[in-house]
């Protein structure tokens, strides 16, 4: 299933595999707007397909959109309410990037019509293909897990203080999805040593997780961030970088496995 806007890759499994922050086009009658370094999409979660290409072949759902969080965050409310109170947060429309630098040239910002704009035109989609999906696999199932990857650079001041661990996973403080559930994957980021690893920390999951994961209602929902330096070169040109990733690629190779072996009680 695909559109201009997002493609779904619907599995055979109860597995949800969501990739938001993937794209990096963004339409040519918006690039005016932006400064010339935004349009280098630094902010992208870079190489996740490359990150998760065995997902499909485990039987899992994935669905990825085609446009840069710069025209829209689709893992941020429609409302644009901040995701974490108190520090610096970007916004629905992001008018800074995760250095805090300006996006777009003086009085070019989008206004509160074009974020309404992009959010039907961008944000929308995505999330009635993401439910779409979700409430398929619930049916077929009788329940379904969803989990949002997501990857950062390691250290960015004006987002977090020092350096980030290398794997954070974020439940919304265990609301998120079954505590069992939970629990059997946190386990396997405890069990290898390549890579320091945090529950519930800096990132405790964004909108996608805290909205749909709704485990009374059989849906469960997980955030999975990346550090870029586990997987790939943190400047430009932001290659991926084969040896770095080496002992990522079977860790979350099992994370993913033990979420599909996982079953309610």
């Amino acid at each position: 299933m695909s559109s201009p806007v997002v493609t779904l890759r619907p599995g055979q499994t109860p597995l949800l595999v969501s990739l938001p922050h993937i794209g990096q086009h963004i339409p040519p009658e918006l690039a005016d707007a932006f400064l010339p370094h935004a349009l280098h999409v630094e902010d992208t979660d870079w190489h996740l397909d490359q990150v998760y290409d065995f997902v499909p072949g485990l039987g899992a759902s994935l669905i990825v959109p085609h446009h840069s969080r710069y025209v829209i965050d689709l893992n941020r409310p429609s409302d644009n309410r901040p995701m974490y109170p108190g520090v610096n947060n970007t916004e629905l429309c992001p008018t800074r990037s995760f250095t805090g630098a300006a996006l777009y040239r003086d009085g070019l910002a989008p206004d509160a019509a074009e974020v309404a704009r992009r959010t039907t035109r961008y944000w929308q989609p995505y999330h009635d293909a993401l439910r779409w999906e979700l409430e398929r696999l619930k049916r077929e199932h009788g329940y379904a897990i969803l989990l949002d990857g997501h990857s950062i650079k390691s250290e960015l001041p004006w987002l977090f203080p020092g350096r980030l661990p290398d794997l954070n996973l974020g439940t919304a403080d265990g609301t998120s999805c079954a505590p069992a559930l939970r629990d059997v994957l946190a386990a396997v980021l405890a069990a290898q040593t390549c890579h320091t690893h945090v529950v519930d920390g800096r990132f405790k999951g964004g909108y996608i997780t805290r909205h749909y994961g709704q485990p009374g209602e059989g849906i469960h929902a997980v955030q999975l961030e990346k550090c870029w330096s586990c997987y790939m070169q943190e400047s430009p040109p932001y290659a991926w970088d084969a040896p770095r990733a080496a002992p990522l690629r079977p860790v979350l190779r099992e994370f993913v496995e033990t979420a599909l072996a996982w079953r309610p009680a």
